[in-house]
């Protein structure tokens, strides 16, 4: 009678272990390179070429430009109201788009539409991060 058991037993465990094992399994084997990796593109120059308060609207906007790099990016803009960042500045951050980048290919520009910004408070714009469209944020 006991054997009998034991067989169930052991039945269950294998189940139990093939359910917690097959997902971690699959996932190192999806996320595992398909081939040689070739050389990474770098990534593009980003900066902000224009930091002002809009008077209709009190948001802030930021021009922004890139060249160079390959492909699409996305940036996060970073709007501050001193350079040096502290404890108790102010800050927000927003993400724009750059489609289409190629090095031979003339600058892009777009704009960063940043939060309504108090009277009296001259705002700091720059670059915070860039990554390639699908990618995370460095």
């Amino acid at each position: 009678m006991a054997l009998k058991w034991q067989g169930w037993v052991v039945g269950l465990v294998s189940l139990a272990g093939l359910l917690v094992f097959a997902p971690l399994g699959l996932y190192v084997w999806a996320s595992s390179p398909t081939g040689p990796a070739g050389p990474a593109a770098p990534p593009p120059e980003v900066r902000v070429t224009g930091c002002r308060v809009d008077p209709a609207s009190r948001r802030v906007l930021a021009e922004v430009e890139a060249r160079g790099g390959q492909g699409s990016y996305v940036a996060t803009v970073e709007f501050r109201d001193r350079k040096p960042p502290q404890a108790d500045a102010r800050t927000s951050q927003t993400l724009v788009r750059l489609p289409g980048l190629a090095p031979d290919v003339p600058p892009a520009r777009t704009e960063a539409v940043g939060p309504v910004w108090p009277p009296a408070t001259p705002p700091w714009c720059g670059v915070a991060a860039v990554a390639r469209e699908g990618e995370s944020q460095r």
